[in-house]
């Protein structure tokens, strides 16, 4: 494919969006088409070097002037992560917005070929976390979803659907939650996922925490990497699988106390 011809960076990217794919996948985190990816590759997109003219351009109805011309990688539509760690180009868009952000090129394909799919279903909400971080000038270039299942289990619990209440617990379950994720983990109420309304819910959300948990659906986690992404979903869902098993052997489960927390606070800051 002539996009990733002498680029290895993107090459790179490619591979670990693939690994990170295979990871969901084994986690058990990614049932048949569950979760979706995308990445600001704007940067690893030589300037000029793509005729958009040759590709096809598709409409979106939300605009977003911030993200004109940007390109990103974007997985399908109905595609599966497991699928994706094997062929992640097979599985996955390489999109570039318009000039004004009303529609986008598909980079990954010619104009003719037969191919062509289209973005997964929450591409609205990428689109929409993708505009807030060049707002307000932040550095994450990726946002990732999956069904991480021990995250979604504690929203079946009505305790933990409260958001004080969800980081207190998983802070307290493993040092590590407040180390790499200080800033904890925001909550979504239930809302119809792939609507305008979640997306919009999960954006007041993601302005202050890097972690946004769906009740009874999934995690969107945004961050500089795809591979940090995934860590810090991992970390919560660790403490969250301490939780369980704890309580599953017939106990209750200890947790740091606040003073033990307030030291990982304190590391949390000079990490």
């Amino acid at each position: 494919m002539k996009i990733t011809e002498n680029n290895p960076q993107l090459n790179e990217l490619l591979n670990d969006v693939a690994e990170v794919a295979g990871y969901l996948w084994e986690r058990g985190w990614a049932e048949r088409n569950a979760g979706n990816i995308s990445v600001n590759i704007t940067a690893l997109i030589p300037q000029g070097s793509i005729n958009v003219a040759n590709h096809h351009l598709v409409s979106i109805n939300t605009h977003y002037p911030e993200l004109a011309g940007l390109s990103f990688l974007v997985t399908g539509t109905g595609k599966r992560m497991r699928d994706l760690a094997r062929k992640p180009l097979d599985n996955a868009l390489l999109i570039q917005l318009n000039d004004d952000g009303t529609g986008y090129y598909i980079l990954s394909r010619e104009k003719d070929d037969q191919d062509i799919f289209l973005p997964t279903s929450e591409f609205p909400t990428h689109l929409g976390i993708h505009q807030m971080v060049k707002q307000r000038g932040s550095h994450e270039t990726v946002v990732l979803h999956t069904h991480a299942t021990e995250l979604v289990a504690l929203t079946q619990i009505k305790d933990y659907c409260d958001q004080e209440k969800l980081n207190k617990l998983l802070w307290s379950m493993h040092p590590e939650t407040m180390v790499f994720v200080p800033e904890g983990m925001g909550f979504v109420p239930y809302v119809t996922p792939g609507t305008d309304d979640i997306a919009a819910e999960s954006l007041k959300v993601l302005k202050k925490h890097p972690i946004v948990l769906w009740e009874k659906h999934g995690v969107f986690c945004i961050g500089d990497s795809i591979i940090d992404s995934f860590d810090n979903i991992d970390i919560m869902a660790k403490s969250a699988k301490i939780f369980f098993l704890t309580r599953g052997a017939g106990y209750s489960p200890e947790g740091l106390t606040d003073k033990e927390l307030d030291v990982l606070k304190v590391i949390a800051a000079n990490f």
